[in-house]
């Protein structure tokens, strides 16, 4: 047993310090094995849920408010371009109604002792007026002997008639127009009832 315990003394030390390095240097792969670990877990916090979370919430919060400026602007965009359309269309009216305006200009200005000419005239300032309001979309509500519909109908009078039946428009006051199915004005029309 001796001769066994002389070798181990006769080993230097610097001999049994890299055996010491190596042990810990297997402590230090074990610590470095638990330290990767240690860093994933590590790298965890730094991508907490909560963090995570709110991360998420902010790209949805910029992506909703990104979305409500491009509405925003769309709405704007299309506010703008209906008022520039109803601009056109006032425009394209108004220049269909100016012949109109002049000749009235000119049959107001002559001196009319023929009653019959001035009829005349102011009935071609009719038909063009017609005309104009034609091609703009403008058509008659037909009322008269028609069933009475409040949708284009507009009652200010209600008489007995027997030859009718109930709730038939009898007279019409006052025309009604509508324009591409929307109603500019209901008849004001009189009404059959008892």
């Amino acid at each position: 047993m001796q001769e066994k315990e002389e070798p181990v003394q006769e080993i230097p030390v610097e001999e049994v310090q890299p055996a010491e390095q190596e042990i810990e240097t297997d402590e230090a792969a074990a610590d470095t094995a638990v330290e990767p670990e240690i860093q994933v877990e590590g790298a965890a916090p730094e991508e907490d849920p909560v963090d995570a979370l709110e991360a998420q919430l902010k790209e949805k919060n910029d992506r909703i408010l990104r979305l409500q400026a491009d509405f925003e602007n769309f709405r704007r965009r299309t506010a703008k371009e209906k008022e520039e359309l109803a601009a056109v269309i006032t425009q394209n009216m108004l220049g269909d109604l100016l012949p109109l305006l002049d000749n009235f200009e000119r049959a107001m200005a002559v001196e009319q002792t023929d009653g019959e000419a001035f009829r005349k005239g102011m009935e071609m300032i009719f038909t063009q007026l017609k005309e104009v309001l034609d091609k703009n979309g403008l058509e008659h509500i037909e009322a008269e002997g028609q069933p009475f519909d409040p949708n284009v109908h507009q009652a200010v009078m209600r008489v007995e008639n027997p030859d009718v039946s109930d709730g038939t428009v009898t007279q019409v006051l006052q025309k009604g127009y509508r324009a591409k199915g929307r109603v500019i004005r209901p008849a004001m029309v009189q009404v059959a009832g008892s």
